[in-house]
């Protein structure tokens, strides 16, 4: 496109919505969807569509601008209405098109807010909306029709019977000319029960303007409001539906899909195996080819092509796991950067530690990375073992090709090549274990 043609397009979020159908002291929009809130769900799928964008938020709002960051955000400091929060951001509208979206409406898909922008770019268009047929309409607004035109929006207390019977619905969401949103917002009165400016009314005042107003069609799953804990979840689910598809879409095996839960920046590569109840937290990279086992746990780590994860492993973030290394169940690793081909299998924790390739870590061993103060790091070398039941105290080194003796604590560097036994001498008294166990029994039954 010419520099002459270009049109831009500037998205307006309404989010100044307090959280008190949730029952919660967070904003509306900082309710969390597949590891994230609500409003960065939505800031991502506008910015892949339009060339600018506002974040209207309430006073005292501080956690949800920094959401918004980089994105500049207005004020609505008195809460009037839909209509009164989107004129907040009128300084912003510049010229082109302007459309206005809602934080709690926040699984709206670019390909949906782009059919949005194309409809009202059409000859003729002079304002395009969002529309939904809803599996129970129940109390949406709908949308009256005629050849395509929308003629009025009603709200279900006001609609007759034939109107309610109409199972095109509203969802909320606005495109026009910036100059012609200007105007209409202007223009939109308070005459209702709650004495409040709503965005609705824009319809009946472009429509009175003989602008031609057009309904963009969408799937519920992407439309539906959330306003309450059992909206979330069923945000959730859809979102999770969402996403799993996706994942297998691009040749992801997802054994029993319905019970993974992904983030919404979770990337699995092709070929990657996930079985059944695993929980992938934010920052999660996953390369070709590995595999996470049932009922492991990462959130913030890159797990690289050909590793085994789990089953019943806990990666956290900052952690790494290289090619072709084993990580078992009950193993919980932190901060921690695994080399290719090392094998952690057994219920051990790592933490502030880098491993070398082919090391292998002996079930049990721990690394007690942190004094209660501070946080200390651990460097263990390539091809060395370490017995089971071992105890790495941090600060600590462990060079290459060693041996940690099977239960041994320790606390000073290990040369490349030694063997370090760390753990007191046995002493074995024959005969006495029994002499114990038979006194303890006599005790026992004499009261």
């Amino acid at each position: 496109m010419s520099h002459s043609s270009f049109r831009p397009a500037t998205a307006v979020l309404l989010a100044a919505g307090l959280g008190t159908r949730m029952k919660s002291s967070r904003p509306k929009a900082l309710q969390h969807l597949a590891g994230g809130p609500m409003l960065a769900h939505l800031l991502k799928s506008a910015a892949e569509v339009f060339d600018r964008l506002v974040v209207v938020i309430g006073p005292d709002m501080a956690d949800v601008a920094e959401v918004a960051a980089p994105y500049p955000v207005v004020v609505q400091h008195d809460r009037l209405g839909t209509a009164h929060a989107a004129l907040q951001a009128e300084q912003w509208f510049g010229d082109g098109d302007v459309a206005v979206l809602y934080a709690d409406n926040p699984l709206i898909s670019a390909q949906t807010l782009a059919a949005l922008l194309e409809e009202r770019r059409k000859p003729g268009v002079g304002l395009a909306l969002l529309a939904m047929r809803p599996a129970d309409p129940a109390r949406y607004g709908r949308v009256v029709a005629n050849a395509g035109n929308v003629e009025r929006i009603v709200e279900w207390s006001d609609a007759t019977a034939e109107e309610r019977a109409i199972d095109l619905c509203n969802a909320g969401v606005l495109c026009a000319d910036a100059a012609d949103f200007r105007r209409w917002l202007h223009a939109v009165r308070n005459h209702n029960a709650k004495g409040e400016f709503y965005l609705t009314d824009v319809v009946d005042l472009a429509v009175a303007d003989h602008a031609q107003v057009r309904a963009v069609e969408a799937a519920e799953d992407e439309l539906r409001g959330v306003n309450s804990r059992s909206e979330l979840a069923q945000a959730e689910a859809a979102l999770q539906k969402r996403l799993r598809q996706n994942a297998m879409d691009n040749g992801v095996t997802l054994v029993a899909p319905e019970t993974v839960f992904l983030a919404s920046d979770t990337q699995l590569a092709a070929d990657v195996l996930v079985e059944p109840n695993v929980v992938f937290g934010p920052g999660v990279t996953v390369h070709e080819g590995a595999v996470i086992r049932a009922f492991s746990h990462l959130e913030g780590c890159e797990v690289h092509a050909g590793a085994v994860i789990g089953p019943y492993a806990r990666l956290r973030p900052e952690t790494s796991v290289g090619e072709n290394a084993r990580i078992g169940n009950f193993v919980e690793l932190k901060s921690a950067t695994l080399a290719e081909g090392v094998k952690v299998n057994h219920l051990s924790y790592i933490g502030n530690a880098q491993v070398g390739a082919h090391t292998n870590i002996g079930a049990g061993t721990i690394v007690c990375n942190y004094d209660g103060v501070f946080k200390h790091n651990t460097s263990i070398g390539k091809n060395t073992f370490v017995g089971s039941n071992s105890v790495l105290v941090a600060p600590v080194e462990i060079g290459d090709n060693a041996l940690i003796a099977a239960g041994s604590t320790i606390t000073d560097t290990v040369p490349a090549d030694a063997l370090a036994l760390g753990r007191a001498r046995q002493t074995t008294k024959p005969e006495r274990g029994k002499l114990f166990k038979d006194a303890l029994k006599a005790k026992k039954e004499n009261g």
